[in-house]
């Protein structure tokens, strides 16, 4: 860990909120005012290998790249010789202490589990935010941004793309004007995992190539010996670090029911798997979550309703009356289906291709803002509109985090429900204090730490070890709210 000063860090963070002028006035983004288009932003990326390197891409036409910071030079390597005059940092901490007067925005891409205090850091120093889904791994950090979000007035934007898409206004615009009636069950399902998932923890460490720092990698969370089947890339299927197929995937997917049908917190969740182990994500996994009634619109009521997930090759039954010889999985490698009283509307990953059940082709009036090119640059291109409008005539982005906080939060309930579901019941969810209210204070939970077999003699020999029993509410608790690594600290709750 870097040990420049954390304290120095903070006050800076905390003189920007306050209005303090620590920028020259040519900085654009300090003061959250009226930016001419024309003019240019001051980006900084953390995570600039994967996903970063095609946020940066979507933004380098338009603006300035002024300091990049990866922990794996390698993996990073082709992003900094692209950007020869930007600054190069291993440590995101360092870069906002000696950057954070000359930037206006950052875009953030690393690994789950590093979003939230990245994030956050960034938003308590004044700066503009765009960040990779799912946007936290945890339901505390979903929360805490999305408070974040309020008290700071910077702009963001989770990197889910489909959120800006026509596919999922049209499907907003459909069910708000009744066209298939209430809507009581929704089915989603992705084609993924298509990394490693379902695997015993590696039982050995492999020497850390020079070219990555493990520890700014590990961050907040436990610090495990290296192996090179956490990363890169892999590191999604491992608890410690992502949130599996339902975090990488549900932001494209279960966006679409969570604006249409005006979700707010689930108050009852379940999930089942294949092999649940401690270390590693199922390879397939199902979650159903109940929402209570909401308001109704003026067109449709907004009654309870089922939101089922399934990933892995589990799939939600074909609806009677689908197409024979047509794929039930959508376009995109992802599925939504809403089952209404009047019609059922089914659409692709992002939203893409919504159409009806019963052939018919809705004729509704336009109501919602369109984003030009959501795929292909034009979400991370209206963040950057956003950013450069005055405060108080800006136009949200469509997955700022007033509305992708709450809307993580849906995401990373789906993984607490398979994390503790050996508990073997339903679980009720208090969303506004962040707890479950059904689990007992005496109760416990075992996980499998390892699953093996060999064969003797063609006779299978399994053994499987397991956790030694846990209290499930500290358990639980811990997934709510995880406990940072020593030298690690999320900026406190803003009230």
């Amino acid at each position: 860990m870097s040990d420049f000063s954390r304290r120095k860090f903070l006050k800076t963070g905390a003189a920007a909120l306050a209005g303090i002028t620590i920028a020259p006035s040519s900085i654009l983004g300090m003061s959250h005012g009226h930016v001419s288009p024309t003019d240019k932003l001051n980006l900084a990326a953390v995570g600039i290998g994967g996903m970063g390197h095609a946020n940066i891409n979507n933004v380098k036409g338009t603006e300035n790249i002024v300091a990049l910071c990866d922990v794996d030079w390698k993996y990073a390597k082709g992003v900094f010789d692209e950007f020869p005059n930007a600054k190069k940092y291993w440590d995101y901490r360092k870069m906002y202490d000696e950057m954070g007067k000359s930037i206006d925005g950052v875009i953030i891409a690393t690994a789950d589990h590093t979003h939230a205090i990245i994030t956050a850091d960034a938003m308590t120093m004044g700066k503009h935010v765009y960040c990779q889904k799912p946007l936290t791994h945890s339901v505390y950090e979903s929360r805490l941004l999305t408070k974040l979000a309020a008290s700071t007035g910077v702009v963001t934007q989770m990197g889910n793309q489909g959120a800006s898409g026509e596919g999922t206004d049209l499907v907003c615009e459909w069910i708000w004007n009744g066209e298939i009636g209430e809507v009581t069950k929704v089915e989603c399902a992705t084609d993924r995992p298509i990394w490693p998932q379902g695997l015993n923890a590696p039982e050995k460490a492999d020497r850390i190539p020079n070219t990555l720092n493990w520890d700014l990698f590990t961050g907040p969370a436990k610090l495990n010996p290296y192996n090179n089947v956490y990363h890169p890339w892999n590191w999604r299927g491992w608890w410690d670090y992502g949130t599996g197929a339902l975090g990488d995937m549900a932001c494209h997917i279960l966006h679409q029911p969570f604006r249409a049908l005006k979700l707010s917190y689930p108050t009852k969740v379940e999930g089942s798997s294949t092999l649940l182990l401690s270390a590693c994500a199922p390879q397939a996994q199902h979650v159903k979550m109940i929402f209570p009634a909401r308001d109704n619109m003026p067109k449709v009521a907004l009654p309870e309703v089922e939101v089922h997930w399934y990933d892995g090759g589990m799939m939600p039954d074909r609806p009677e009356g689908f197409p024979q010889g047509k794929e039930l999985m959508g376009e995109g490698g992802g599925l939504c289906i809403f089952h209404g009283t009047k019609d059922t509307l089914i659409c692709g990953c992002y939203g893409v291709n919504p159409w009806l059940l019963s052939g018919r082709k809705p004729n509704v009036p336009q109501t919602l803002r369109r984003v030009k090119d959501a795929m292909k640059g034009g979400h991370e291109q209206d963040w950057i509109r956003a950013c450069k409008e005055s405060a108080g005539s800006r136009v949200q982005t469509k997955s700022n985090f007033l509305e992708a906080g709450p809307f993580n939060e849906m995401v990373v309930m789906g993984v607490l429900a398979v994390r503790l579901q050996r508990l073997n019941k339903e679980l009720l969810w208090d969303g506004p204090n962040m707890r479950f209210t059904n689990i007992d204070p005496n109760e416990t939970i075992k996980i499998i730490k390892k699953d093996t077999f060999e064969v003797i003699d063609g006779d299978p020999k399994f053994k499987t070890e397991w956790t030694d029993p846990i209290n499930a509410q500290e358990f639980a608790a811990g997934l709510i709210k995880h406990n940072y690594r020593e030298g690690w600290k999320l900026v406190d709750m803003p009230r």
